[in-house]
């Protein structure tokens, strides 16, 4: 009897495991995955393929302007047009506005994630070195005072999707080529709905 009521309770015990496990996993996104090498074979949807559009604005050339519901940011040129690059946005509730410059530009940066970040995704180092691996990618340009950048990515197919803490991410070549056309100073305009 004591032999059959262990048993029970050693089961259970290890469904509970099981469950608590897989949940816990399941709540963890995988868009940051430290230590992942970008595979630079991935074929971004033509939508987000960096390109040059036609785009109205009153905007000076060089000025930034990122569209956080179309998952596009615009690097504004003479003449009516812009690069268009795809990009990933902040998943709900990690979503903002607001108008910033570019304070600082790295390339290959090291990763320190805030404790904000921390908390939500203990699973998280506290500190990478830049390299293929970072979740940061080849390049960042960072916003103002704010803990958010435009950056790289280890994650190509994350392209088009909200899956940041707040931060934008293009993949690793768009970001390289961005990174070359702006200066530090730049101005930076994250909307979150198109304008009419």
């Amino acid at each position: 009897m004591i032999k059959l009521r262990h048993l029970i309770w050693t089961t259970i015990a290890a469904a509970g495991l099981t469950l608590s496990v897989s949940h816990g996993h399941a709540q963890q996104p995988d868009a940051d995955q430290p230590g992942l090498v970008a595979d630079d074979s991935y074929e971004l949807d033509p939508e987000f393929r960096k390109q040059m559009v036609y785009y109205r604005t009153t905007e000076a050339p060089g000025t930034i302007i990122i569209s956080t519901a179309e998952r596009h940011l615009y690097l504004i040129q003479p003449g009516g047009r812009a690069i268009r690059y795809g990009i990933g946005v902040g998943r709900d509730g990690f979503q903002w506005q607001g108008l910033l410059s570019i304070t600082r530009k790295a390339e290959w940066p090291d990763w320190t994630p805030p404790p904000e970040m921390i908390a939500r995704q203990p699973y998280l180092p506290r500190f990478m070195a830049g390299g293929p691996g970072n979740p940061l990618g080849a390049r960042a340009m960072y916003l103002g005072t704010t803990v958010y950048r435009i950056h790289g990515t280890n994650r190509p197919d994350t392209i088009g999707t909200k899956v940041s803490s707040g931060c934008f991410r293009l993949v690793n070549a768009d970001v390289a080529d961005l990174y070359d056309r702006v200066p530090v100073g730049t101005k930076v305009i994250v909307r979150q709905k198109p304008e009419l």
